[in-house]
């Protein structure tokens, strides 16, 4: 297990490879997001993308999945705070492979609770041509190794 105290500002890491495919962008959409440019080829075609697209939540969804199974899956994880300066760079499109990229910005002890260390964490979504088409700030609360020893 990775604790607060074996995570270092700057450590760097890629993960995963998740196909998209045109049955699972349908289905989330009409589930969660039923735009027409995310339900509908035909109406998708005529919209500012062209083609049909994934919704910009299914798009986090499958980073978020990749996360978890990846750098997040040895670590002491209490969950987050939240996320900072979403962006989606580039549509998602069926076929594409997305993996992701994660970088550790920042950490810090929390003051109110010394058993736990804040994490902020730049996560990219990368597609099968290395093109950038999500990315966000997660804000990790991650446990601490012997920290009721203080």
């Amino acid at each position: 297990m990775h604790y607060y105290e074996d995570i270092e500002i700057g450590d760097t890491e890629e993960f995963g490879e998740y196909h998209v495919t045109k049955d699972e962008i349908l289905t989330f959409a009409e589930q969660y997001d039923p735009q027409p440019f995310h339900t509908d080829e035909a109406a998708a075609e005529d919209a500012a993308f062209g083609q049909l697209v994934a919704s910009g939540w299914h798009t986090a969804s499958i980073c978020m999945r990749l996360l978890v199974d990846g750098p997040m899956q040895d670590r002491a994880s209490m969950g987050a705070r939240g996320v900072d300066e979403l962006r989606w760079h580039q549509p998602v499109t069926p076929g594409d492979t997305l993996s992701i990229r994660t970088e550790v910005l920042e950490k810090r002890v929390s003051e109110s609770d010394r058993t736990r260390g804040y994490v902020d964490t730049k996560l990219e979504g990368i597609n099968q041509d290395g093109d950038v088409v999500i990315s966000w700030i997660g804000l990790e609360m991650v446990a601490r190794r012997n920290a009721g020893d203080e």
